[in-house]
Formats: C-alpha cells, sequence, structure tokens
C-alpha cells in the first residue's frame, strides 16, 4: 500500500519543535479552508483536511485567561494565550505575576537552543 508523502518526514509536533529551537514561532495553516491551529496536528481541526504547513505567526497575542500560582518558591503566571491568528495555548507572562489581567495585549517571545519554551510579555513592556 503508497503512503501518503504529505506524511512523510517529521510529524508536526517535530517540526513545531525544531523552529522553536531556531528561535521562530510558528503556527499551522490549512491550505484547504484557511483555519490556523495549535497544538500542531496531523489534519485541521476545522476541516479535517491534511494540507497543513508551518508558517510564522505575528507575535501579538491577548490574555484570555490567566491566574497566579503560589508556592514555596514564590508566585508565578500561568495564563491561556489567545493569539492574533485565532489559536490558543498556554503559557506564562513575564513580570508582576498579579499585573496580569484578561484582555491584556501581550507579544510572544521564543528561548530557542536545547529546550525551546515560549514565553509572552505585556505589550507595552515590550
Amino acid at each position: 500500500m503508497p503512503q501518503d508523502p504529505r506524511f512523510d518526514g517529521p510529524g508536526p509536533d517535530a517540526q513545531w519543535q525544531a523552529a522553536l529551537a531556531e528561535g521562530q514561532f510558528v503556527i499551522q495553516h490549512c491550505d484547504t479552508c484557511g483555519a490556523a491551529q495549535f497544538p500542531p496536528a496531523v489534519t485541521c481541526r476545522a476541516c479535517h483536511g491534511a494540507m497543513l504547513r508551518m508558517v510564522p505567526a505575528s507575535g501579538k497575542a491577548t490574555v484570555y485567561s490567566a491566574t497566579t500560582v503560589r508556592n514555596r518558591e514564590g508566585a508565578h503566571n500561568v495564563s491561556i494565550i489567545e493569539m492574533a491568528e485565532g489559536p490558543r495555548m498556554m503559557a506564562s507572562v513575564e513580570g508582576d505575576p498579579e499585573a496580569v489581567r484578561i484582555g491584556q495585549a501581550v507579544t510572544v517571545r521564543v528561548e530557542g537552543g536545547q529546550s525551546p519554551m515560549v514565553v509572552f510579555s505585556p505589550a507595552d513592556a515590550a
């Protein structure tokens, strides 16, 4: 049985991790319906098509939901971030965890390297 060449090579998560390691923030774009999605997947969540590619994201986003987590080491922020392109992801917003507000504009920064990480900063601090 022949394999579909669209599924050859590294999977979508490996592609996303490789882009992060190079300091790039990308999301998936469906060439069939135009939807943007995160996290990366083999098929489009909107139309179930398989014509997906990684595209650079604008890096602009808004805090959709936020909470402050407190432990012995101190407090830190955990937020759901809605990217300008539509998808949402869980991440931290830098700065005072108590100052993060729903609807707040944020921008992305990728800390690349061996263990890449996506961090957001308040847009007015960028």
